[in-house]
């Protein structure tokens, strides 16, 4: 073990002396999550001030008095649309949904005839495409009092349309709803980790190959096992150190948030970062091993961080697993790493309680991974030193 500190020391002397690397994988971890929860906050807000400023954007309306009337007691103000609204709809200039409305809108309802309007949007654009929603309700409530209105003037109670009250029950606690659109924060976090242990394990395994000095280290006296023990412990120390910082990133990043409703319902504290950094520690140190397995076994620095690429890809696609399925989670999740990391830290954000055995199966995962992974160097190193 002295031999393995020393060896620790000298490498992780040489991952932080790449001052310029380390500076950018840093301030991505730190700044990723600000970053993400800022963007989710502006889009949030954006949201919330359209539909705080009750405007509707119509064409045609002067025609309709009576449909005005009902609009403008709703406290919504009327406003006139682009002249070429259809194009800046499709190009997504243009954010609001428009009205048209007929010009025999008014004889039409006097006749009893249902006039036919119009909403013109776009499905492509988000924006107008989020109004639709609140624009067709306000004018089915124009609809419903016009039919209230016939039906009292005919001495019928208005009761009679409605035999059957709905009232709808949301089992989902904030934390949950929240969950949903903070749900891919733990896979920013996974990669932050990711890429910053990927520089590390590659400089000290085929970055020394082809600098020709793991050779002259090799001739020294000391077992191999502590050379790969000291050799992933710096790795894994980098590793784990961007899972730090991009845990506890999170803390001051909501007082950056913009929007009050995700504020309210996005609540990360230290017991939350603590089960982070419970799930993310282990999994730093097993991908730092495996990191290093696929590049021990190239001779060049490209050469290790091509080879990479499929790992960075395939860890990257495991948690799309939990996007695509919609029936919930599977046991084989937790067996899966990368995968039970991000199901197990969605728990944390819906504010879930996690099993001791939940807890339990991704860590005995990720140190069987970690101990077949260092094994694997501690013998390529051998086989290297025969040669």
């Amino acid at each position: 073990m002295k031999l393995a500190w020393i060896v620790f020391l000298k490498e992780l002397r040489d991952a932080l002396r790449d001052r310029r690397t380390l500076l950018m994988v840093v301030l991505s971890s730190v700044a990723i999550g600000p970053l993400i929860l800022v963007a989710m906050s502006a889009l949030i807000a954006g949201i919330e001030q359209r539909a705080e400023a009750r405007e509707v954007y119509a064409v045609g309306l002067d025609k309709a008095p009576t449909l005005r009337n009902f609009l403008e007691r709703q406290t919504y103000q009327v406003k006139t649309p682009p002249a070429d609204y259809e194009r800046q709809l499709v190009s997504r200039q243009f954010g609001e949904p428009v009205l048209v409305v007929p010009a025999d809108f008014e004889a039409d309802l006097a006749r009893g005839v249902a006039p036919v309007v119009e909403l013109v949007g776009s499905s492509a654009n988000n924006r107008a495409q989020g109004s639709v929603g609140r624009l067709t309700r306000l004018l089915m409530g124009f609809g419903q009092e016009q039919a209230t209105l016939r039906l009292a003037w005919r001495g019928v109670t208005p009761a009679l349309l409605q035999p059957l009250q709905v009232e709808e029950r949301d089992l989902a606690d904030p934390r949950a709803r929240a969950a949903q659109l903070t749900g891919i924060l733990p896979f920013f976090v996974l990669m932050a980790v990711l890429y910053g242990a990927l520089n590390a394990a590659l400089d000290t395994t085929a970055g020394e190959r082809e600098r020709g000095s793991l050779e002259p280290l090799l001739m020294n006296p000391a077992p191999r096992a502590a050379l790969v023990l000291g050799k992933w412990g710096a790795v894994a120390s980098v590793g784990m150190l961007i899972a730090v910082l991009s845990c506890f990133s999170f803390l001051p990043a909501q007082w950056l948030l913009r929007s009050e409703t995700l504020a309210a319902m996005f609540q990360f504290g230290w017991r939350e970062a603590a089960q982070f950094l419970a799930l993310l520690l282990p999994l730093a140190a097993m991908l730092s091993a495996l990191l290093m397995a696929v590049a021990i076994r190239c001779r060049t620095f490209k050469e290790a961080q091509a080879n990479n690429t499929v790992v960075v890809l395939v860890i990257s696609l495991l948690p799309l697993v939990t996007l695509l399925n919609q029936e919930g989670e599977k046991p084989w999740h937790l067996w899966v790493p990368a995968l039970a990391q991000i199901t197990l830290m969605g728990r944390v954000l819906k504010g879930e309680l996690i099993a001791a055995p939940d807890l339990l199966v991704p860590l005995a995962v990720a140190a069987l991974g970690t101990a077949l992974c260092v094994a694997f160097v501690a013998r390529q190193l051998r086989l290297a030193a025969v040669r």
